[in-house]
């Protein structure tokens, strides 16, 4: 992505977020690029997709609802109850609907950042744990998860979603089941050495 479409994404993305958010949004862009160069990840789709994750982040739950209705986007009963992940699902589908980036593999990195899945691309393992370890993260072992990053894109996976998978379970929040087959599929990978 040169300059001048990475600036029409920040003029785009700016007014709809928090300054906090709009700094973590470009931090995580910017992990992404690292984690793409070291693990062979295209570095223009994990600027791009990095950038653009968390789009719908700061816009209400009834918008966003909105938004995946208008596009015939029927979420189940856990994603309902889970509005956290919203964002997730209604950013990829603004992306593609109404900024009109094309790219499912961009969509999809936008799409699992908060949950993943089984079978995840590299570009969505890049997406998911730079948002994970991007610089502006402060909270207890990010440090840890951060040098798991760059050893291996899987370990830091299993340690991501056991984090997440711990925190919903002390709100005793629901738990979709694309994370429980993302985590998985990651110990497969790690027992099985893929």
């Amino acid at each position: 992505m040169n300059k001048k479409e990475k600036q029409q994404y920040i003029d785009i993305i700016k007014p709809m977020l928090t300054q906090k958010r709009f700094e973590h949004s470009l931090n995580v862009s910017e992990e992404a690029v690292k984690l793409a160069k070291k693990y062979g990840a295209d570095t223009e789709k994990a600027e791009l997709a990095g950038l653009l994750h968390d789009i719908l982040k700061d816009t209400p739950p009834e918008k966003q609802l909105k938004i995946l209705a208008d596009f015939g986007i029927i979420m189940r009963d856990v994603e309902l109850s889970a509005k956290k992940f919203w964002h997730a699902i209604s950013g990829a589908v603004y992306i593609k609907h109404v900024l009109h980036i094309e790219d499912e593999d961009v969509y999809n990195a936008v799409r699992y950042h908060t949950t993943g899945r089984k079978n995840m691309t590299l570009l969505e393992k890049v997406i998911f744990i730079a948002d994970f370890i991007s610089k502006d993260r402060n909270y207890p072992g990010v440090e840890d998860m951060r040098k798991a990053a760059y050893k291996s894109l899987d370990k830091a996976i299993v340690e991501g979603i056991a984090f997440t998978i711990t925190e919903l379970a002390k709100d005793r929040a629901p738990i979709v089941p694309e994370t429980i087959d993302a985590y998985n599929d990651a110990v497969w990978a790690l027992r099985h050495g893929n």
